[in-house]
């Protein structure tokens, strides 16, 4: 419920003060498994992303924004879940993957950081692992105009990519095959914001 609420407020905010568009929102499956993967450029993102989609996603998010006291409280009700970045975090991808069999859709930045720049910054391999450890579909996603504080924001939805779609992958993915597939999806992110 309290997700709802906040994300009602939040499309409200982006539709009156950035006058927002979205589109391919309907390529969003509406039941499964999904692993959101959008590009990063403004802390607003989350927002941008949560509210073109109409099923509610659980973002992993910085260990660092957990340790905010007033923000930690908020972010925790809205599903998010803390990810150590420095470092392989087990404990994140099992929360993760525990969330993606149940059926639920999760929210991740494959650059781990924001860019500063209009440029994509290479990819981290923890959307492909997650897909592949549950099954999930991959959505690529693209945002523009968050990092500004006025003008328009968009959101771009792509069509979602299963694991079957990559071709025949083994039970285990080796650290090439997860180089290639993350620049697979990069490459889908940067096709939307190029369209």
């Amino acid at each position: 419920m309290f997700y709802w609420f906040v994300r009602a407020l939040c499309l409200f905010i982006l539709a009156v003060f950035r006058r927002w568009e979205v589109y391919g929102a309907e390529n969003l499956p509406q039941e499964g498994p999904v692993v959101v993967a959008s590009n990063h450029v403004s802390y607003w993102d989350p927002v941008a992303v949560g509210c073109a989609l109409n099923r509610k996603v659980f973002f992993m998010a910085k260990w660092e924004l957990f340790e905010v006291p007033v923000l930690s409280p908020v972010i925790s009700r809205l599903g998010a879940f803390p990810v150590k970045r420095k470092s392989k975090d087990g404990n994140a991808i099992n929360v993760a993957v525990q969330l993606l069999k149940a059926g639920n859709v999760v929210g991740i930045f494959p650059e781990g950081t924001r860019s500063r720049t209009k440029k994509l910054l290479p990819p981290h391999s923890g959307m492909i692992i997650l897909a592949h450890k549950a099954n999930a579909a991959i959505l690529p996603v693209a945002v523009e105009g968050t990092r500004k504080n006025w003008g328009k924001v968009k959101v771009y939805v792509g069509k979602p990519l299963a694991m079957k779609d990559f071709g025949d992958i083994d039970e285990k993915i080796d650290k090439k095959d997860l180089g290639e597939l993350s620049a697979i999806v990069m490459r889908e992110i940067k096709n939307l914001l190029e369209s």
